[in-house]
């Protein structure tokens, strides 16, 4: 997997986390554990009942083994969505 992250470096991704989070950000670093390391980052949390609300994290850090799935962001499509006016449900914990 760490091979295929190679083409993401430097791009914006969103990463969901065993735990439901979703944290966008631009890539890094990452090693061979798929520890990711995000520049620029911030979470977005989701409400089905206001818009979605995003909070600032800066550089952070996401532990390889707490990540569900990790895609790269097209920055031109996302920065036309009005996030203040997009409801949904925040997403489930992974369950095994």
């Amino acid at each position: 997997m760490a091979n295929a992250l190679e083409s993401y470096s430097g791009h914006t991704v969103a990463v969901i986390t065993q735990d439901g989070r979703m944290i966008v950000g631009t890539l890094k670093g990452f090693d061979q554990a798929v520890n990711l390391i995000l520049d620029e980052s911030h979470e977005r949390v989701f409400s089905p009942d206001s818009g979605v609300q995003q909070v600032i994290l800066g550089l952070y850090i996401i532990r390889g083994d707490n990540i569900a799935v990790i895609g790269e962001i097209d920055d031109e499509v996302d920065s036309e969505l009005d996030l203040k006016e997009l409801k949904a449900e925040p997403f489930n914990p992974v369950v095994y």
